[in-house]
C-alpha cells in the first residue's frame, strides 16, 4: 500500500508539474487567447467592414529575391505603384516590382539598423532606426543616388530601450496624420505619433505620442515585425513572425479577422519562415517578405 501511494504521489507532482509547464507555456505564447478567437470566428457573423484574411491564398509563394539578403520591411508606394524595402546589413533602401523583382537600390549611409519603411506621400518615407529608436523622414527621386541620414529630418524617442527589442514596424494614416510605430516586444507596443513627419520643412511643430494599452493587449501575439493601416477600413494590420500570423484589429483593438503564415492555410505549401515586413495595395493585395530574401503575395478569393 506504501508503495502504491508513493506511485500516486509521484504521478500527482508529474501531472502538476506538466500543467504548470502548460499553463505558462499557453500564456507566453498567447495559446488560449489564440483559441478562443479562432473559436469564436465559428459562431460570430464577420464584421462587415473586416478585411477578412481568411478569405487571403497565397499567390506567389517563397520566390527568392535575387541578389538580396537580409530584407526587414515593405511598404506599397501608390505613386510609382511598387514596393520598397530596407535591408540591415550594407543597409540599402531597394525597390521591387509587385512580382518581388529588383528595380533599384539606393545606399543607405548613417542609419544604423533600419528595419522599418513606410511611404508616406510623394516621394517621402519614414525609415526607423531599430536600436537607437529614431524615426528618419527621406525623400526620393528618380534620379536619387545615395541618401545620408545627416541630410534628413529625424525623430529620436528612446522609449525603453533594450537594444534589438526596438522599432520594429511602421504605418501611415493619410487621413489622420498618424503614424503607427511598433515596437517589437518587452514590452509589446504600438504607440501613436502626431507631428512627425512635418509636411513642411522648417516649420515648428509638437510631436504627441500615444499609447493604447487596451488595444495592445488584445494582441494575442508574440512579437511585432510590421504594421500595415488599410485606409478603407480603418483598420491595422499586425504581422507577427514569432506567431505566424497576420492579426487585423479594428480602432477599439477588437481582433477581427486573421491570416495564418503556417503550412497548410491560406494555401502555403510550406511555413513562412522569418516574416518581416507586409503592405498592401489600393486593391488590398497584401505583399509580404521573410528574412533572407523572401517574397510573398496573398489575394482575396473572388
Amino acid at each position: 500500500m506504501r508503495f502504491r501511494s508513493l506511485y500516486q504521489t509521484i504521478f500527482l507532482v508529474i501531472t502538476l508539474a506538466l500543467l504548470a509547464v502548460l499553463t505558462v507555456a499557453g500564456h507566453n505564447h498567447r495559446l488560449f487567447e489564440r483559441a478562443w478567437f479562432n473559436a469564436n470566428q465559428w459562431w460570430q457573423t464577420l464584421d462587415e467592414r473586416s478585411i477578412d484574411l481568411g478569405a487571403y491564398q497565397v499567390e506567389i509563394e517563397g520566390q527568392v529575391i535575387e541578389d538580396l539578403k537580409d530584407v526587414s520591411a515593405l511598404t506599397f508606394d501608390p505613386d510609382r505603384r511598387t514596393l520598397f524595402t530596407v535591408t540591415n546589413r550594407n543597409s540599402e533602401l531597394v525597390e521591387l516590382s509587385l512580382q518581388g523583382k529588383i528595380l533599384r537600390r539606393i545606399p543607405l549611409t548613417g542609419f544604423g539598423d533600419p528595419e522599418a519603411i513606410e511611404y508616406i506621400s510623394r516621394g517621402t518615407y519614414v525609415i526607423t532606426d531599430e536600436r537607437e529608436q529614431r524615426l528618419i523622414k527621406i525623400h526620393v527621386e528618380d534620379d536619387t543616388q545615395a541618401i545620408d541620414a545627416r541630410d534628413a529630418q529625424q525623430l529620436g524617442l528612446a522609449i525603453g530601450l533594450n537594444g534589438n527589442k526596438g522599432f520594429e514596424g511602421l504605418a501611415y494614416d493619410s487621413v489622420g496624420k498618424r503614424l503607427f510605430v511598433a515596437k517589437e516586444r518587452d514590452p509589446m507596443v504600438i504607440y501613436e505619433i502626431l507631428g512627425f513627419p512635418e509636411q513642411e520643412e522648417g516649420q515648428p511643430h509638437k510631436v504627441h505620442v500615444m499609447q493604447n494599452p487596451e488595444r495592445d493587449a488584445g494582441l494575442f501575439v508574440r512579437d511585432l515585425s510590421s504594421l500595415q493601416f488599410d485606409e478603407r477600413s480603418g483598420h491595422l494590420l499586425a504581422l507577427s513572425d514569432e506567431s505566424q500570423l497576420v492579426l487585423e484589429v479594428d480602432v477599439e483593438g477588437r481582433p477581427l479577422s486573421s491570416l495564418s503564415l503556417r503550412k497548410g492555410f491560406q494555401g502555403l505549401g510550406r511555413s513562412v519562415p522569418q516574416a518581416e515586413g507586409i503592405a498592401m495595395d489600393d486593391e488590398g493585395v497584401i505583399y509580404l517578405v521573410s528574412e533572407p530574401n523572401l517574397f510573398y503575395v496573398f489575394r482575396k478569393r473572388g
